[in-house]
């Protein structure tokens, strides 16, 4: 079988986790630290918080903006519902934009359409392991006084002119959940230049107690710290992500060149500037395909190839947001889109020979 995702774990990562267990300090320690300062390094920026996933990076990179109830923050619907639900966490009111076609990220153009004396922040997603379109973004949000989040959850190492991801926003925050480019099981960081938003976030995992100042709470807090035995995965990883990268693009690459020309297959693009980290090769299965995309999936899956729809449905369309007013007709290329998605098998373990059997065998279905 093919997998559509699966983690890297060596021998050097065990040895990590087994050395962390036997140090005694399981929570979060020395091990959180390092690969806090590695990652900081990593993606050229000043400070890197550690979290418990990416979800609670992003929860807190809200709450260090300072959203508050009522605000309203500007955001996708079509992506994971961590980057919505933590506007709603701190009583934000989630205000969705439609995506661009060429890259999967917020349309620019329907952005200051949406905006208020109510909007504080913009979200944007760096969907799939590319970084949306920033200049558009940032001018928009300069002109209002907003700041920007970066969701980078998907795109640890991906660049845009040359700056790595985490840095296209006040705030950025990544995950490194197991199906991710770098993973630690459960995991996440959040990353900024922002000296108090760093503060901020060190007290939020923290139960809202400052470093060096235990049993001092200043404010309202979680427990949404990172654990070493993560941490210690997270660092070997690191290590890793290079070759990790191009093992990925190396297989996109080739994905690319052997589905060029299959008539109803519409391929990803990497946009001017960007270098793509393809947490997800998606390609759309559009009506000149001659098959549906869930005929081509039973056929992939047949013939022992993962694959999978990211996102079958826009968020929307989900019953939890539909209560905020939101309809089908909304948004019409997330909804479009949602249809046509499926993704490919990119990850480290997939070699040059799968990849040359992915082709053959969706060579093979489209033909007959």
């Amino acid at each position: 079988m093919i997998y559509i995702s699966k983690p890297l774990i060596e021998q050097e990562e065990i040895d990590a986790v087994v050395a962390v267990l036997k140090s005694g300090m399981i929570a979060q320690g020395t091990k959180t630290k390092e690969f806090e300062e590695m990652f900081a390094k990593f993606c050229g920026v000043k400070h890197a918080v550690a979290f418990s996933n990416g979800t609670t990076a992003i929860h807190t990179a809200v709450r260090a903006l300072g959203v508050e109830q009522g605000d309203e923050v500007i955001t996708v619907p079509f992506t994971f519902v961590a980057t919505a639900n933590p506007i709603v966490m701190e009583g934000g009111k989630v205000v969705f934009v439609d995506i661009s076609e060429d890259d999967f990220c917020i349309d620019p153009t329907k952005v200051e359409e949406k905006i208020n004396k109510k909007t504080k922040a913009i979200i944007p997603v760096d969907l799939f392991g590319q970084i949306y379109k920033y200049k558009e973004v940032k001018k928009i949000a300069d002109k209002n006084g907003l700041s920007i989040l970066e969701d980078a959850c998907q795109a640890v190492g991906a660049e845009q002119d040359g700056v790595r991801a985490g840095n296209f926003g006040t705030v950025g925050a990544f995950s490194f959940y197991a199906t991710k480019n770098i993973a630690t099981g459960e995991g996440g960081m959040l990353v900024t230049n922002d000296d108090d938003i760093a503060r901020t976030a060190k007290m939020f995992r923290h139960h809202g107690q400052d470093e060096g100042a235990r049993y001092e709470y200043l404010e309202l807090g979680h427990n949404y710290r990172l654990t070493d035995i993560a941490a210690a995965l997270g660092v070997e990883q690191m290590k890793k992500v290079d070759r990790i990268t191009k093992t990925r693009v190396r297989n996109a690459k080739l994905l690319t060149e052997g589905l060029t020309g299959i008539k109803g297959l519409i391929l990803p693009r990497v946009l001017k500037g960007n270098s793509h980290v393809y947490h997800q090769y998606t390609i759309r299965v559009t009506e000149e395909f001659g098959h549906t995309r869930e005929e081509l999936i039973d056929f992939l899956k047949s013939n022992e190839i993962g694959c999978g729809i990211y996102y079958p449905k826009p968020l929307h369309l989900h019953k939890h947001f539909r209560k905020m007013g939101y309809k089908e007709g909304d948004f019409p290329v997330s909804e479009m889109l949602s249809k046509q998605v499926l993704s490919l098998p990119v990850n480290p373990f997939v070699t040059e020979k799968d990849v040359n059997y992915i082709v053959d065998k969706i060579s093979e279905f489209s033909k007959t």
